[in-house]
């Protein structure tokens, strides 16, 4: 039957949309239901403060009355702005194993970016760098594992379905599986070398002056991200909004900062895994929700490092290692012995260098591109 591609019509409309992924993953036993109601948030124009510097627009594929994919276009000129393009993006993607269906929510993404003057679609993007639902890219390797915090999960099929519309890649982007009680012997020698050449520190994250640590965080990720692929600078509204959502996940021992006479020059933030306890939940807090979070919070196993920064004139000095290594400790002391550490751009020589000595890739996602208009 043919399909048919609309933009979504309603609240009835947008729940159609939040809830296709239970019926893309029905029989997937790694997939995590992600909160329902953090979908609903991203997707609010009115709230949050993506929506601000960014233009969207969400799609539903429907058949035989059905709905049977789902798509997100998004124009964000503030990434335009910031590296000079014309630059669109799609996200959310969703489909059922059928190329006539992935195409077309393609090509109905695609005509609405082309008709705001953008030369490129770049996917998926979810809905950007800063504010991740979940990592951008497609699992094109390591399926077979269950996706961490904010990580994204795909099915086997998703990279054929978007190469056939057209897609290549754009960039891979890795996740590294790190296990042990404590790093590795040439990694604490060179820390120990570093420290005796440079008067460094670290400090863990201080709640009790949060709105200053969060100021110090800002300015960190602003400088030490702004040549990586993809960055777009956090505005005030959206690092407020991030550290809002991420405050009740956060434990302050695993996050910290190192500073070389007394100023901040680098950040670590590591989460404890909570999608062991979303995959208990079903999408919902309530009405009962909410206590399967508190019973299974407690069997949290394993973390995610999902932010490692430096300064750029504080680079190649070990201060990565150097953090990694004291969160490497600081869980395994929590009893979370393991975890991942992503996403990492495939060309960030320096840090694959030293994630390659505590790990192995076990996942690799892949974004992809495709020109408009020619």
């Amino acid at each position: 039957m043919s399909v048919q591609i609309r933009p979504l019509a309603g609240r009835r409309e947008r729940e159609r949309f939040i809830r296709l992924p239970w019926a893309i993953y029905a029989n997937d036993p790694q997939w995590v239901p992600p909160l329902r109601g953090d979908v609903r948030a991203v997707m609010d124009r009115d709230r949050h403060p993506f929506h601000a510097h960014a233009e969207v627009e969400f799609f539903l594929a429907w058949r035989d009355g059905a709905p049977v994919g789902r798509i997100a276009a998004v124009v964000n000129h503030a990434y335009n702005r910031f590296h000079e393009e014309r630059t669109g993006f799609f996200g959310l993607f969703e489909s059922v194993d059928d190329p006539a269906v992935a195409t077309a929510l393609l090509r109905a993404a695609e005509g609405w970016l082309g008709e705001r003057g953008m030369a490129r679609c770049l996917g998926p993007m979810n809905l950007s760098t800063n504010e991740e639902l979940y990592s951008p890219g497609v699992l094109i390797a390591g399926a077979e594992h269950p996706p961490v915090i904010m990580m994204g999960h795909a099915p086997p099929y998703y990279p054929a379905l978007l190469e056939g519309a057209g897609y290549a890649k754009a960039k891979d982007l890795f996740a590294y599986w790190i296990e042990g009680e404590e790093p590795p012997e040439r990694m604490a020698r060179g820390i120990q070398r570093m420290l005796r050449r440079k008067h460094v520190e670290l400090r863990r994250l201080d709640l009790a002056r949060f709105d200053e640590e969060l100021a110090t965080v800002k300015a960190i990720y602003n400088t030490a991200w702004e040549r990586n692929w993809g960055f777009v600078p956090m505005t005030d509204a959206e690092i407020d909004h991030m550290a809002k959502s991420l405050k009740p996940l956060v434990d302050e021992r695993l996050c910290a900062f190192a500073e070389v006479d007394g100023k901040a020059v680098a950040f670590i933030l590591m989460l404890p895994d909570f999608n062991q306890v979303l995959r208990h939940m079903n999408g919902r807090m309530l009405p009962f929700g909410w206590l399967k979070f508190l019973w299974y919070k407690r069997r949290i196993s394993r973390v995610r490092v999902l932010t490692l920064g430096v300064v750029p004139e504080y680079r190649g000095l070990g201060l990565d290692s150097f953090l990694i290594a004291h969160v490497y400790r600081t869980s395994t002391e929590m009893g979370m012995p393991r975890g991942e550490c992503s996403w990492i751009l495939e060309d960030n020589g320096p840090m694959n260098h030293a994630l390659e000595r505590l790990g192995h890739v076990y996942k690799r996602y892949r974004v992809y591109e495709r020109p408009l208009g020619g």
